[in-house]
């Protein structure tokens, strides 16, 4: 039974870290796996000051490097491994990393997270973080007193430009179609709200800049008619992906993919398996919240653990 791993955490963002600094402090000898991501999306985001702690901000890198340290420093073994595959099957969980051996542990913490979804284009890459978002409320307050665009028509593109409307003078809100599909309440609320212009038939051709974000060239989908909005701040708020492909025969999600876990705990259907972060989250999406899940799935797995008599 030695070579059974007592806790492995699969992913490595702040749900990730934060699991492993709390299960290395109870003894559980944690191994973590990076996944492709090392850090995951807080390595795209340059300042972060809504994290508690951080009184001057913090760089997102710099700060995931800080959380890696910290579990390292208890103990936790970092392997820069993708998992491929799982297998819940049995009472011992088995994971296979990429190129490696079958792994087995008794309780495995999932904190694979969730990927923005990004429209495609070469300018939204290269101005990433340089005027171009995917996150209203850790990125507005940068953009307060600056006119901004948002690319969306759902609930959550409704939210981002109900929030930025309190920061920035204007809010464009770049519309597909004719309609929008967020609910009713959402849609009244950003069609009252006097600093929202709302583009219908309206897809983004190129953002404008070369250093940073100065506007939006969108075109009319009906007239083919191009026009250039200046802006300083381009949020994309057409969903997220979580990154969960790899668990659907074993866990269960909603339609899109999030994990659901046991209400009030981090617990999922099956025994030994818990679940933290953005791969569950559909709602907060910050990195505070899903460190607050990762301290809840350790300490889970802990109990589970000394239930079963195994530490």
């Amino acid at each position: 039974m030695s070579d059974i791993l007592n806790c492995v955490i699969i992913g490595s963002g702040p749900a990730g870290y934060t699991a492993a600094i709390y299960a290395a402090r109870a003894g559980m000898n944690p191994v973590l796996y990076t996944g492709m991501e090392p850090g995951g999306q807080l390595m795209i985001t340059t300042d972060v000051e809504n994290y508690p702690g951080y009184p001057d901000g913090i760089m997102g890198p710099a700060m995931m490097d800080h959380f890696q340290k910290q579990a390292e420093r208890f103990g936790t073994e970092v392997r820069y491994e993708m998992i491929t595959k799982v297998d819940f099957s049995g009472p011992v969980h088995k994971i296979y990393p990429e190129g490696g051996a079958e792994v087995q542990a008794h309780t495995v913490v999932i904190s694979t997270g969730a990927s923005a979804k990004w429209l495609g284009l070469e300018s939204e890459q290269r101005l990433m973080n340089k005027g171009v978002s995917a996150c209203a409320v850790c990125d507005g307050f940068f953009y307060k007193g600056m006119d901004v665009a948002v690319v969306g028509a759902g609930d959550t593109a409704a939210e981002e430009a109900s929030y930025l409307a309190k920061l920035c003078p204007t809010v464009h809100m770049l519309v597909r179609r004719d309609e929008m599909r967020a609910s009713k309440i959402m849609q009244k609320r950003v069609l009252n709200t006097k600093n929202i212009i709302v583009h219908w038939n309206t897809e983004t051709d190129e953002i404008l800049g070369k250093e940073e974000v100065e506007g939006v060239r969108v075109v009319n989908n009906k007239t083919g008619e191009k026009t250039e909005i200046p802006i300083k701040g381009f949020f994309t708020a057409i969903g997220h992906k979580p990154n969960t492909g790899i668990f659907k025969d074993w866990l269960e999600m909603d339609k899109a993919g999030y994990l659901i876990n046991v209400p009030d705990s981090a617990k999922t259907k099956i025994p030994g398996v818990f679940v933290s972060g953005d791969a569950q989250d559909n709602i907060y999406r910050q990195a505070v919240t899903a460190a607050g899940t990762g301290c809840m799935a350790a300490l889970d797995a802990e109990r589970y653990l000394t239930e079963q008599e195994i530490i």
